[in-house]
């Protein structure tokens, strides 16, 4: 049964991981803009390496305590900039908004389980 948080920690990681790569590239930032986001070209892209940093942490097992707060440091402001659902006029486009926020929020609490509870036994952290 080892390999389930190191599964568990595989699968939360990814989406972080591919995330932080395109952010860092610069995709989003005009999504960003039109949200209302002050300097996006700037803080996608400071998004996009905490994502990046901190899912590649989780995902090694390395730091995976650090790397989980930088998780959280990043969706918490990501969450509530980009994902208003409560001042969206259409109805479907505030229902996937509000899916998008549900799911940050569920993120949110997957990473402070590995904040603390730490990587499990087949990571970086726990090598022997």
């Amino acid at each position: 049964m080892k390999i389930v948080p190191l599964l568990g920690r595989i699968l939360f990681a990814l989406i972080f991981v591919m995330s932080g790569i395109s952010h860092v590239g610069g995709a989003g930032v005009e999504y960003a803009a039109a949200a209302g986001v002050p300097a996006a070209n700037f803080l996608v892209r400071v998004a996009g390496l905490l994502s990046l940093i901190g899912g590649l942490s989780v995902l090694l097992g390395y730091k995976a305590k650090v790397g989980a707060w930088l998780v959280i440091v990043f969706l918490i402001p990501v969450t509530f900039a980009i994902h208003r659902f409560w001042g969206i006029a259409d109805p479907m486009a505030a229902q996937m908004q509000m899916a998008n926020f549900m799911k940050n929020v569920a993120l949110v609490g997957s990473a402070l389980l590995i904040a603390y509870f730490g990587a499990g036994p087949l990571s970086l952290d726990n090598r022997q």
